[in-house]
């Protein structure tokens, strides 16, 4: 080895000199390179396309400093695949006369390199339309920029000379084969896509190395003396090499410690989406996707599944008694003791709340049985809060694939329709499907469905069933009457619908709806007629109904002394001293309270006493037989008695023959409703009938004064409440 000026020099083992176009365009670059180091560079090259472009697809799915620094990573991986490559493969090229390295030229080519990749990989992920073609030409100039910087520094001992047209080709193929790779792998979908965009890097490395020394031409200035040197050639680009792959490896590591973290919490996520996170059972997500596997296993294999939906008996007493952390409590010691029974083609879930679902794999009914017992057994055992012993149970409710339901749904439908009739048939813990039995609870909760979706349907109406004086027969009042009109049933019976709307939850917002349409359509009535609307013990159990009451009053524009609100001794007596409260803020704005369905509850004279009722309403059990049957008119006169004792005007519902009404004027009773005096009607048949007009629209508001009473509680209490309570 020989240094010439300060630079590394090796004298070529070759006599002669071989110009690019003696033999043919690219022989002299193609038979004058050591093939072993060429072999070396392009195991750097093809390692290092492909760890930096999965490098670069990393850098793509990230953003803002997690994408810089795997940016800063792909440049230093391509920069050195790239230098690699080309100093190793000029290494184990033989010029034909002496050469060397300048060292500043040759370590500035590398940071062109890396900078070029930086700027071409960071710009490729930008968001425009172009970007990863751009951003890959970038690449290929760099590339272009490092190989030519190299060659400034590649120092020989003669005079060089370019072809220029070869030099712009060597160009045009490192920026067009660099886009193409960059692009097709932002684009790869699969492994085979991610593979050709590899190859498109790997060929810009190389066309542009062979196609640049292609238009290289190097003629010696005197004598070339022999002065073998190939293995400290080949020694010193071993070296490089090494290097590279070091380089190479620890982008490799990066990348696939990333990868293994990723998957680590994909799977982390993926168990937190599928598991219940209280008790670790899995949750309704991962249960339908098991169930739909139990069933297409069954299906194939001739077997059969039991679907078991469990419903916890006295959860919400734990919750109410012991707080939601004894709850919790509970729920984790069931699922602990569920998990430990499950043998083979058992799972359960946590669906929310205190429901759980089972699946059973099955061939006979006696599997089934031994699963249920060993979870009833489960479900039964005490559990120890602290100093306490709680007893949860569980209602269970069990649909057959395929006797029961042929798919997913309706099994799940099936099942939740036994587990319900389990839960409402006292000293039942287990319940199996039974069509004659559970499709009436179905069709109930289709009702249900129905009646949610009727507000918004416009399929509800009111009509209003007048009430008159029996003496005089004057019209006192109507009472407003809630009627649906189902689009495939026809009219449905509100003694069906009410009692479904209070089942399932839509009391409250039936209960309003027919308050407001009551209070805007009488607001509006000529003579000015009070309007009974009667309120269910569900809406009465809510403390803010008076704020409501006064809120539909000022809305609609009606007068608080035409507003009656009806309601049962039922709806008192669930919590008596707020009850009473709430009704004298009501009574407070002015608005009367009846005493609905009198005779039929408690009948106690304790409540009349409490509270100054402006009316009792005598249930129509009572006047059905009260013109034939002594016993019955006895306990109507006595009603009747009461009321004049106490001053509360007695209003008689179900008059539906004049045998009645004449004993009901004999005995003075004050009021009237019934078929007799009028059925309920719509009120443009009201209007029709001459019975009373509507106001013109401008003038359907009454003064404020009326209706803008402040909520008071200031109605005197009757003597001798305060012993009563």
């Amino acid at each position: 080895m020989t240094t010439y000026h300060g630079s590394l020099s090796v004298l070529s083992g070759h006599e002669g000199i071989h110009p690019a176009g003696r033999d043919g365009l690219f022989e002299h670059h193609i038979w004058h390179h050591d093939l072993g180091l060429v072999f070396l560079a392009a195991l750097i090259c093809l390692a290092g396309s492909w760890v930096t472009l999965q490098l670069f697809r990393r850098a793509a799915g990230v953003s803002g400093a997690q994408r810089v620094g795997w940016h800063i990573l792909t440049a230093v991986a391509a920069g050195a695949a790239i230098w690699c490559t080309h100093f190793i493969a000029m290494l184990g090229f033989d010029p034909g006369v002496p050469f060397s390295f300048d060292p500043i030229l040759t370590i500035l080519s590398l940071i062109v390199a890396m900078i070029g990749a930086a700027a071409g990989f960071s710009f490729a992920t930008a968001r425009m339309k172009f970007a990863p073609l751009l951003g890959g030409a970038i690449v290929g100039l760099g590339t272009a920029a490092m190989h030519y910087t190299g060659m400034m520094g590649y120092s020989v001992q003669g005079i060089v000379t370019w072809n220029m047209p070869l030099l712009a080709l060597s160009i045009i193929f490192s920026v067009f084969l660099s886009a193409s790779a960059v692009h097709l792998m932002l684009r790869a979908a699969n492994t085979r896509k991610q593979i050709i965009a590899a190859a498109f890097l790997v060929a810009a490395i190389v066309m542009l190395h062979f196609t640049g020394m292609a238009a290289s031409h190097f003629e010696p200035l005197g004598v070339v003396l022999a002065e073998p040197m190939q293995d400290a050639v080949k020694a010193l680009a071993f070296a490089i090499a090494g290097v590279g792959f070091l380089i190479i490896g620890a982008g490799v590591a990066s990348y696939l410690i990333d990868a293994r973290v990723r998957s680590e919490s994909y799977e982390q996520l993926r168990h937190m989406a599928v598991t219940d996170s209280l008790t670790g059972l899995p949750n309704r997500v991962s249960f339908t996707g098991r169930l739909d596997h139990e069933i297409d296993t069954a299906k194939a294999r001739g077997l059969k599944v039991a679907l078991i939906g469990i419903d916890l008996d006295r959860f919400k007493e734990i919750n109410d008694l012991r707080g939601h952390g004894a709850g919790d409590d509970v729920l984790r010691t069931l699922a602990a003791r569920m998990r430990a029974l499950l043998r083979e083609g058992e799972f359960v879930a946590r669906l929310g709340g205190d429901e759980f679902a089972a699946v059973k794999r099955m061939q006979n009914g006696a599997d089934v049985s031994d699963f249920l017992v060993r979870l009833e057994a489960a479900l039964y055992e005490p559990i120890a809060l602290d100093e306490f012993h709680v007893t949860p149970g569980a209602s269970l409710g069990v649909s057959i694939y395929p006797d029961d339901a042929t798919d997913k749904n309706a099994l799940l439908g099936n099942a939740d329709l036994a587990m319900y009739r389990a839960k409402s048939t006292p000293g039942t813990n287990v319940a199996f499907y039974d069509p004659s039995m559970d499709e009436v609870v179905r069709k109930r909760k289709n009702l249900a469905n129905d009646l949610r979706q009727a507000f918004d349907r416009d399929e509800l109406d009111l009509h209003f069933q007048v009430q008159k004086s029996v003496s005089t027969g004057d019209i006192r009042g109507y009472e407003a009457l809630v009627r649906w009109k189902h689009p495939e049933h026809g009219d449905i019976s509100p003694e069906v619908f009410i009692p479904i709307a209070e089942e399932y939850g839509l009391i409250l917002q039936l209960g309003e709806w027919v308050l407001r349409k009551a209070c805007a359509r009488a607001a509006s009535w000529l003579p000015p007629y009070k309007v009974a609307v009667n309120v269910s013990p569900l809406q009465f159990a809510h403390a803010d109904l008076p704020k409501v009451i006064l809120e539909i009053l000022v809305e609609t524009g009606l007068a608080a002394n035409r507003l009656e609100i009806e309601l049962t001794e039922t709806a008192i007596f669930a919590d008596k001293e707020r009850s009473l409260h709430m009704l004298r803020q009501i009574k407070g704005m002015g608005v009367t309270i009846a005493l609905d369905d009198f005779g039929t509850g408690y009948s106690s004279l304790d409540t009349l006493r409490a509270f100054p009722f402006d009316k009792i309403k005598l249930d129509k059990s009572f006047i059905d037989h009260v013109d034939s049957n002594e016993q019955t008119a006895a306990m109507v006169r006595a009603v009747l008695a009461l009321g004049r004792s106490l001053k509360i005007p007695v209003l008689a519902e179900g008059i539906e023959n004049s045998g009645q009404l004449a004993m009901l004027t004999f005995e003075g009773c004050d009021e009237a409703q019934g078929f007799l005096l009028g059925r309920p009607m719509s009120i443009d048949r009201i209007v029709s009938a001459g019975h009373l007009s509507l106001k013109p629209v401008m003038s359907q508001t009454e003064p404020v004064e009326d209706r803008r009473k402040p909520i008071e509680d200031n109605v005197p209490e009757k003597p001798g409440k305060a012993a009563a309570s």
